[in-house]
């Protein structure tokens, strides 16, 4: 459960990204434009609060499998007892998207801003593309960690 929570969320996290208005700046890539490339499952697991977020995201599961287990074994109706797994999941998808939203508006800030310094018109998910592009992969899970610690330096203050 815990492993397919993970997949899940750096799935989400990648079609997110890859979606983003920056990622899909443009259908048809004009002569002029400057596409850059990024592995956004790297960005999202590489951010400093990653790790925090997946071992919450993990208690949480447990809890919400323990608390749709007890439900569960309340009902005698069947189709009730779907239903109260099916809330609890909900439940469960609810947190996690709590936990990652933030995660991913700093991913999204920090690809923003490095696609405007480096003059990149479009950023494509790096799997997707065969040839070409510049990976901006490194630059962007810097530039998260910069935020990060100017973030942490002004909350400190």
């Amino acid at each position: 459960m815990i492993k397919r929570v993970y997949l899940i969320v750096v799935l989400l996290v990648g079609l997110f990204i890859l979606v983003s208005d920056t990622a899909f700046a443009g259908a048809v890539a004009s002569a002029g434009d400057k596409i850059g490339v990024i592995d956004s499952q790297m960005v999202i697991t590489q951010h400093p609060r990653f790790e925090e977020a997946m071992k919450e995201l993990q208690t949480i599961s447990k809890r919400k499998e323990e608390e749709a287990r007890q439900a569960a074994d309340l009902e005698t109706d069947e189709s009730r007892k779907a239903q109260r797994i099916r809330e609890k999941r909900m439940e469960l998808a609810k947190e996690e998207q709590r936990l990652m939203e933030p995660i991913i508006q700093e991913a999204q800030l920090a690809v923003r801003t490095i696609a405007k310094n480096k003059g990149l018109t479009i950023i494509l998910e790096k799997a997707s593309v065969y040839v070409g592009g510049i990976d901006i992969t490194e630059d962007v899970v810097q530039q998260i960690k910069k935020q990060a610690l100017s973030t942490g330096a002004a909350k400190k203050k």
